[in-house]
């Protein structure tokens, strides 16, 4: 299966529908192949892009000038231009709340949560201080004990039906442990009957495991996963990845929406971009990327409050890199699939060298990474690759290395940060 190289295009930040094509081509470019959008509907009173109000009407600030308001023929076209690039366009699926102003609530009052005559707002726990947080602008819908549950999910999967009749190849499942898994699998059932090669993503963020180990049963086709906030000295990250693989392929993101940015996070430090792309790469079966980090934006997204006056000036240009590690990717059998990983020796050190064996375990490589921001290291290579002259060293990272690899020296001296793969020599990973 062709990796799933994801590029999230943030459409507050970049405006109407028909400034979409230009930064879908940038992303094509760097060989992605999915543009993930947020929600693009109408919102309501508190303007967030993830508080639905109306489901069937584009978001004023995606109108182009002069379309109908009421058309959604904009992104209807905006769409067509993104697939005849070559990429396939994902929807956000919101299923669990609504905006508090939404008119289902009045509609289709059974379809909520009530609590004391009002409707209930969702919450969230942070699961490392226990602070709750509560959103007030949303109405908690109940997707389980509704008495008229069989009207709520025919009318998510007409939802699902329309998007796919606009151009949508994918949905990006937002908290989706916080929906029933018998709706997901009727969800993904009924799309996959309007169109077959539709493709399922969940959202899974801050997710307990355990809530996440109950969602194998809905039929994902990929999970995303929590490595983005791995320090590479620690067992959680390859025991997840164990875990996740046991239910579905899972996709590594360097940075979310959700999350700060990575270049602000770091103080502008280029070498650690780099890095955590080219861990995310290879940690699984797929990969995400948000628009900017390409080019090192430092302000995070604001669902409700970014607009294009936020796109930034280039602090650097990675375009080159992503583009770089996006086709190994996509043309190496052992980056390929959600792979197995071993650490080689202690973790806790300096380095940290991966061992990623195949789904079916026939071919394995390695990941070899630099922890250390400020100092180059020495990894000596002829302790752990045996016939060495079956593989190649790729220094992906720098962009003065050998297109198609180099030889594997018994050590080499890896930069500030860097990250380099060890891989079977591209033909004998095509043999095996």
């Amino acid at each position: 299966m062709t990796p799933p190289l994801v590029y999230n295009l943030f459409p507050r930040l970049v405006g109407p529908t028909t400034r979409w094509a230009e930064h879908a081509r940038r992303a094509r470019e760097m060989e992605f192949q999915w543009l993930y959008l947020n929600p693009w509907h109408y919102p309501g009173f508190s303007g967030s892009l993830y508080a639905v109000k109306d489901f069937r009407r584009l978001n004023p600030i995606f109108l182009p000038a002069g379309a109908d308001p009421a058309s959604l023929e904009p992104l209807r076209y905006a769409l067509r231009q993104i697939r005849q690039m070559g990429m396939k366009p994902v929807m956000d699926l919101v299923v669990n709340h609504t905006a508090k102003d939404s008119p289902l609530i009045q509609q289709h009052p059974g379809w909520f949560v009530w609590e004391n005559g009002e409707v209930k707002s969702p919450y969230a726990v942070d699961p490392d201080t226990h602070e709750k947080t509560v959103w007030g602008d949303l109405a908690d819908i109940d997707n389980l004990t509704t008495h008229d549950r069989e009207g709520l999910w025919r009318y998510w999967a007409q939802i699902v039906r329309e998007a796919i009749d606009l151009g949508f190849k994918g949905f990006r499942c937002d908290a989706a442990y916080k929906v029933p898994a018998e709706l997901w699998s009727f969800l993904i059932r009924e799309a996959k009957s309007a169109d077959r090669e539709v493709v399922f993503f969940a959202e899974t963020l801050g997710a307990p495991v355990e809530d996440v180990v109950q969602l194998k049963s809905a039929g994902f086709d990929y999970f995303f996963n929590s490595s983005k906030y791995w320090n590479f000295s620690e067992r959680w990250a390859l025991d997840q990845h164990e875990t996740f693989g046991r239910i579905a392929p899972s996709i590594a993101f360097p940075e979310s929406h959700d999350t700060a940015r990575l270049a602000e996070e770091t103080g502008g430090r280029e070498e650690v971009q780099r890095q955590r792309y080219a861990f995310a790469a290879a940690f699984s079966a797929g990969v995400m990327m948000p628009v900017g980090y390409e080019f090192g934006f430092r302000k995070q997204v604001n669902v409700v409050e970014s607009m294009p006056a936020d796109w930034e000036r280039r602090h650097w240009d990675l375009r080159a890199f992503i583009t770089r590690v996006n086709g190994l990717k996509l043309a190496h059998p052992v980056l390929q699939g959600e792979g197995h990983l071993r650490p080689v020796g202690p973790i806790g050190g300096d380095l940290l060298v991966l061992e990623r064996r195949t789904d079916d375990g026939a071919a394995r490589g390695w990941i070899v990474i630099n922890k250390v921001w400020a100092e180059p290291r020495e990894v000596p290579l002829g302790q752990f690759v045996e016939n060495a002259g079956a593989y190649r060293l790729y220094r992906v990272c720098r962009d003065d290395a050998p297109e198609g690899g180099e030889a594997v020296p018994a050590s080499v001296t890896l930069d500030r940060a860097e990250v380099a793969y060890v891989l079977p020599a591209l033909q004998a990973a095509a043999d095996a």
